[in-house]
């Protein structure tokens, strides 16, 4: 733990690593384990979201392909062979429900799944989140996979620099078009839409998986006053991750957590504890951008980061 002096921390929190901050500033306000390494689940895909908002038109229209979802797993929003797309949509689907496919497709249209891959650590690499390696795309586990309250907190706060990115992770609602392309598949208007009903049959015979009002799964953005966004995450060995952002009085705070439990409060009820408590505080304690909080309980954990031990890949993760 580095905090200031009277920082209350909550007694519900369990994740083994957390780090809040300043969005704007880079301020550090308190941490735990800020250089533990640990598996990042989804939330890693703000890294990928950040490079597909950079190197991809938001407005460009992908129709996917099957090829384009080889490799999509676990957790889906409901992109389909056939369907048309905007970049902006995919980013949405992968940011508001997780989607492992919106993940692929994305990193497909990069040039592939290795080469977004490598594109992801050389970005985390040159924000100087330096104990961050994406072994996949989505965030789901694999050899290797790894990151830390401080990295992500860099990451996040290079991601939210983007006009595009904050909007999205602040949307509440949105429509997602359904597939194949044509009559029936378009996104709805999520103020006036019908009831999902299932798939349809055109006049030719076709079965369309008709559009629907994607929701987004980040619960602080409904119940905690001042949210700004975030990204929710788990796999059975990253267990729960989390990232959410709110802002106060002109102050924006984010908060990272790793390796967390539902209980006794979910991820967002924790982080939203910890918000609580940034915003209570007057005074950092490092800065993101120079090598970590200051003080010799960061620097001791700098130079031996807790890591926990790395299990099979499982494909349950969102």
């Amino acid at each position: 733990m580095v905090a200031p002096d009277g920082f209350d921390v909550p007694r519900d929190v369990t994740a083994s690593a957390w780090m809040i901050s300043d969005l704007d500033t880079g301020e550090i306000v308190a941490a735990k384990d800020p250089h533990g390494r640990y598996r990042p689940a989804s939330i890693i895909k703000t890294l990928l979201a950040s490079l597909a908002l950079d190197e991809l038109d938001p407005d460009e229209i992908i129709t996917v392909t099957p090829e384009d979802l080889e490799g999509s797993e676990g957790s889906l929003v409901g992109v389909g062979p056939g369907g048309k797309y905007s970049v902006h949509r995919l980013v949405s689907g992968l940011l508001m429900s997780s989607g492992n496919d919106a993940a692929v497709v994305l990193a497909h249209q990069m040039g592939g799944i290795d080469a977004t891959l490598e594109a992801m650590n050389a970005h985390a690499a040159a924000l100087g989140a330096t104990s961050t390696r994406a072994a996949t795309v989505s965030g789901l586990d694999g050899p290797g996979m790894m990151s830390s309250a401080y990295d992500m907190s860099l990451i996040f706060k290079d991601a939210m620099s983007r006009e595009e990115f904050a909007e999205i992770v602040a949307t509440e609602m949105t429509g997602f078009p359904g597939y194949p392309a044509g009559p029936g598949a378009g996104p709805p208007d999520p103020m006036h839409a019908e009831p999902y009903t299932g798939p349809t049959t055109r006049d030719d015979g076709t079965l369309v998986n008709p559009g629907f009002v994607l929701s987004n799964d980040n619960q602080l953005l409904y119940n905690y006053e001042g949210a700004i966004g975030g990204k929710t995450g788990f796999t059975d060995d990253a267990r729960h991750t989390f990232i959410g952002a709110a802002e106060r009085d002109g102050r924006r705070l984010a908060v990272v957590l790793l390796d967390g439990t539902r209980v006794p409060a979910a991820p967002w009820q924790q982080a939203g504890m910890l918000l609580d408590a940034g915003f209570a505080a007057d005074d950092a304690v490092g800065q993101l951008g120079e090598g970590g909080p200051e003080g010799d309980d960061v620097t001791e954990l700098a130079a031996g980061p807790s890591v926990r031990p790395a299990g099979p890949a499982r494909l349950t993760g969102r």
